[in-house]
């Protein structure tokens, strides 16, 4: 196995070391050093991933080291250039703006950065201070792991910490700032390369580097493609869109809406990234996005994923043209992308039904049932997770069952309650006819439809406990979310419907970039 390879070893660094905010040119990234911390304080560590990595410190060090207070061992911290298409215009330069990556490693799970999100400024903070607040850092330490345990590919998280400091921020952007505790989450990932790492290349017409960070990205991540080349660039364009899909494919099965899908938002490992203003669906609701920036236009809803990501693919593709030289063979993966899609996503959702795919009746019953959930207001993941407990010899006997996990009232549900008690009756038929035994099926469907997700009303109860230093929540969220398909009957409570209270109260209905 040959040795790692890492990005600041093999990549052209910015020639200038001053840390001011700056246009940055003929480089990758620049080296970097954390802001001090006041008065830092490690609040969780993901212990169990630090022993997977074989990172081991005292408390005392990680609390210096993954708070930027200390630099890692025989490391040089550094931010990464890159551009990026957000909301669908291009935004030039972007770049780590309040990222640092703090060490690059070796481990028994291979080649790792580590990366503090919140530890101060870099040249490509444009008008911000680099900072992160507790909220959004308490979110994306919890998502990224509940991510990972749901099988989402995903960056980790290793720690949360508070910096000590305070942060001037205004959550719905309305003209009302307020200081907010200042904090930094230390992620984890094999490559923190994103499209708009190509795309800042191709724009500045730096094909030498933009040949060089494409050379490096297929010799460590995707090495069975072969000696780079240019037949070699265009599989890996092919086996990127395959990952990318696969992503959008698990957060449809799970109700994931990432809200913010800029290409500087989209991992080369096809792997999930920069966790801002996330949700999950509640009532199933195609057209919702958590994005309160993205209210009016909705480009980055939950059922329009798919296409933008087809779309940003389309920008990764233009940037690696110019090695290529030939339109046609990126093209030819860009058009496979959408009846893949459709593919991959019915089978997944057959998964859900525990049906086997392939018969025109399990195509049938995925398409009703789509429109099914979404007039009658369903809860998405209580559906999912219920209907294995559906008898298929009186499979009507679930209607019940539905009137609980709807968000209509009660006189509302009931012009609907036909349509499922046909649907149902469909539905136990193709059971009883396929033969499976309902314990078996009702362990396939457990596996692969979650009991417990990151909700966000769920997050925003253990962000103002944290905010009163209270972090029992954090810590009980964080175990919960290790489990997502156990039944876990201590935290039963957590398996319910969203609470009226939480349907337009911030952080639980929309949520802002500002973090």
């Amino acid at each position: 196995m040959s040795e790692t390879k890492f990005f600041s070893q093999v990549l052209p660094a910015d020639v200038k070391t001053s840390n001011e905010i700056r246009k940055v040119s003929d480089a990758c990234f620049s080296w970097v050093q954390p802001l001090q911390p006041e008065q830092p304080r490690l609040v969780h560590y993901n212990a169990e991933y630090a022993k997977e990595l074989g990172i081991e410190f005292s408390e005392k060090e990680a609390k210096a080291i993954f708070s930027g207070q200390q630099d890692y061992p025989n490391q040089r911290p550094y931010a990464m250039c890159y551009g990026g298409h957000q909301f669908g215009q291009w935004a030039g330069q972007l770049g780590d703006g309040r990222a640092i990556n703090i060490a690059e490693i070796e481990t028994p799970l291979g080649g790792k950065t580590l990366q503090l999100k919140g530890a101060g400024p870099t040249p490509y903070s444009r008008s911000a201070d680099g900072l992160a607040v507790l909220r959004s850092s308490i979110r994306e330490y919890l998502c990224s792991e509940a991510m990972y345990h749901l099988g989402v590919p995903t960056t980790r998280a290793l720690s949360l910490s508070l910096s000590g400091n305070q942060v001037m921020r205004d959550v719905l952007y309305n003209g009302n700032p307020a200081l907010e505790p200042g904090a930094i989450v230390c992620r984890v990932s094999s490559s923190f390369v994103r499209f708009g790492s190509f795309e800042i290349l191709a724009a500045r017409k730096e094909h030498h580097h933009l040949k060089s960070l494409l050379d490096f990205v297929i010799e460590q991540y995707y090495p069975n493609l072969g000696t780079p080349a240019k037949d070699t660039y265009v599989k890996f364009f092919q086996e990127l869109m395959e990952r990318t899909l696969e992503m959008i494919i698990h957060w449809e099965r799970v109700g994931f809406v990432h809200g913010v899908m800029n290409t500087d938002n989209m991992s080369i490992l096809g792997e999930t990234i920069d966790y801002g203003p996330y949700g999950w669906l509640e009532d199933f609701d195609p057209t919702w996005t958590p994005n309160t920036t993205d209210a009016q236009g909705r480009r980055y809803r939950f059922g329009n994923q798919a296409a933008i990501a087809l779309w940003n693919l389309n920008k990764l593709g233009s940037a690696i043209y110019p090695l290529i030289g030939e339109a046609e063979p990126l093209e030819n993966s860009l058009n496979q992308f959408k009846k893949l899609y459709f593919t991959q996503r019915e089978k997944m959702y057959c998964e859900k039904l525990g049906v086997t795919y392939g018969s025109d009746e399990a195509a049938a019953l995925v398409e009703q049932i789509l429109i099914l959930l979404e007039k009658s207001s369903m809860d998405m993941t209580m559906f999912w997770r219920r209907l294995a407990d559906v008898k298929a010899n009186s499979p009507e006997g679930h209607l019940h069952t539905l009137a609980q996990q709807t968000y209509l009232e009660k006189e509302e549900f009931e012009q609907y309650q036909e349509e499922w008690k046909q649907w149902l009756t469909k539905y136990g038929a193709l059971v009883l006819q396929e033969g499976e035994a309902a314990s078996v099926r009702k362990q396939k469907m457990n596996a692969v439809n979650p009991k417990y997700v990151l909700r966000n009303y769920m997050a925003q109860l253990a962000i103002e406990a944290a905010e009163q230093n209270d972090f029992s929540l954090v810590d009980e969220l964080f175990e919960i979310l290790q489990h997502p398909y156990e039944e876990q009957e201590q935290y039963e409570k957590w398996f319910a419907k969203r609470p009226d209270w939480a349907l337009n109260k911030v952080g639980c209905s929309m949520l802002s970039c500002s973090s």
